[in-house]
């Protein structure tokens, strides 16, 4: 059963930010990181302002690092998700943060073919509709990143894009909020 009719609902989704860990960050191609950052930055942002929840998890932070910086300054109250498994849903805390009346989830982070391909399978196998934003995902090597792109769309995930993401959740060109996020997309 594909969903790629669906669009994304502020009311439906949560949003989840996969191991933007410090020292990953610095493994990624450097041109592309930052983009994930921003596009990163600017869902959290949109998240944040229309009340939607956002989940961040970290792989192994002893090793790997905490979140970085610019994504942690705008959620001050973040606990991160500690992790050791790749996918996010095979870590009990991670799959107490879903709840049963969001079946929208929406992935950024990294590492797209591990991490981010294995939390999406999760997500889909829990029944959840899985948007993800292609923009704000990497993959140190782009072919990985390509293929685990059309893995997840083969498996029902709706590969969407941050502004395509931030406007469905508006709705509408009016408010405050409206004004707000376009201002962080220009």
């Amino acid at each position: 059963m594909t969903h790629s009719h669906l669009t994304a609902h502020a009311s439906l989704s949560q949003l989840i930010v996969v191991d933007m860990q410090t020292r990953l960050v610095t493994a990624m191609p450097e041109a592309d990181i930052k983009t994930v950052i921003k596009n990163s930055g600017i869902l959290i942002q949109a998240a944040k302002m229309l009340e939607v929840s956002v989940i961040l998890t970290e792989q192994y932070p002893k090793g790997l690092g905490n979140t970085v910086p610019e994504l942690l300054a705008l959620l001050p109250n973040a606990k991160p998700v500690e992790k050791v498994t790749f996918s996010c849903t095979a870590e009990p805390k991670f799959s107490r943060h879903l709840t049963r009346d969001h079946s929208q989830m929406v992935i950024a982070g990294m590492e797209a073919h591990i991490c981010v391909l294995q939390t999406a399978m999760g997500l889909i196998n829990a029944g959840k509709q899985v948007f993800v934003a292609e923009d704000a995902i990497i993959s140190r090597n782009s072919t990985n990143k390509a293929n685990a792109i059309a893995r997840m769309r083969d498996a029902g995930c709706t590969i969407s894009n941050t502004e395509s993401i931030v406007f469905e959740w508006l709705g509408r060109a009016e408010g405050d909020a409206f004004k707000a996020i376009s201002q962080l997309i220009r």
